[in-house]
């Protein structure tokens, strides 16, 4: 299986609209509750963010309480995009991710390879980084890339980690 970026970044566009969002933050938990999944804050291990599962036929997002806010939205987001993109393979049991591309994560992950995680990545990018409102902010508020305060304004207003607005803003997701 080859990663369909495009794919994801447009199931995002289409969550986006259906729910009206016309400014940042993206309210990801309204949007996840509002799906009919189940989304839980727990304590875990810190190299783990979150998991995605169907059981009994109801979708379950679990999240660790113990990571920062910003991280939290991102792991929910994340997760919400393996139920929109990878509901068969998330049914057949736990997808358990520990850390995103992002945050350098372990082995296979931190390669970036896994076309589930890149998939996944690029759903919640889209997702909590709507590239129309993020050009919108850039050019409103003249951004250069490499000023810091900048950046973390920027990631500031969207609620995500200024790690996550850079690798946006370079494309990279």
């Amino acid at each position: 299986m080859i990663a369909d970026r495009e794919r994801a970044r447009e199931a995002a566009r289409a969550i986006l609209r259906e729910f009206g969002v016309k400014g940042a933050p993206v309210p990801v938990e309204r949007i996840v509750k509002a799906r009919h999944i189940v989304l839980q804050y727990a304590p875990l291990e810190d190299d783990l963010s979150g998991m995605a599962f169907i059981k009994d036929g109801v979708g379950i997002i679990g999240v660790n309480a113990l990571h920062h806010p910003n991280r939290q939205r991102f792991s929910a987001a994340h997760e919400l995009g393996h139920h929109e993109l990878h509901a068969p393979e998330i049914e057949k049991a736990v997808h358990v991710d520990r850390g995103f591309r992002v945050l350098l994560r372990d082995d296979v992950s931190s390669q970036g390879i896994d076309p589930l995680e890149i998939e996944a990545n690029a759903f919640a990018s889209e997702l909590l980084m709507p590239r129309d409102l993020v050009a919108s902010a850039v050019d409103a508020s003249g951004l250069d890339i490499e000023d810091e305060a900048g950046v973390e304004a920027l990631a500031k207003k969207f609620r995500v980690s200024a790690s996550a607005m850079r690798y946006r803003l370079a494309g990279r997701f």
